[in-house]
């Protein structure tokens, strides 16, 4: 997407992004699904913010683990 068509019609660069090479940059969002392809969570993260791979992992054991059991997991949860 060369031209940011497809970025620009999903609505991937914020409005009011500076005309800078950062501010032309896309958003992240990172789509956890099931096994039944349910969209179980998304989470955006703007161009300039590093994705954190041990809290998407934390949310799947999450997910994973209430999915077996009737419970929630609080915030900073871990498995084990």
């Amino acid at each position: 997407d060369p031209d940011r068509t497809v970025a620009s019609l999903y609505g991937m660069i914020h409005p009011d992004a500076p005309d800078t090479l950062a501010g032309k940059l896309t958003v992240r969002t990172v789509f956890v699904t099931d096994t039944n392809r349910k969209l179980r969570m998304s989470l955006t993260y703007p161009a300039s913010t590093g994705r954190n791979f041990y809290e998407i992992l934390r949310v799947i054991d999450s997910l994973q683990l209430t999915d077996d059991y009737q419970c929630a997991t609080p915030a900073n949860w871990k498995k084990g």
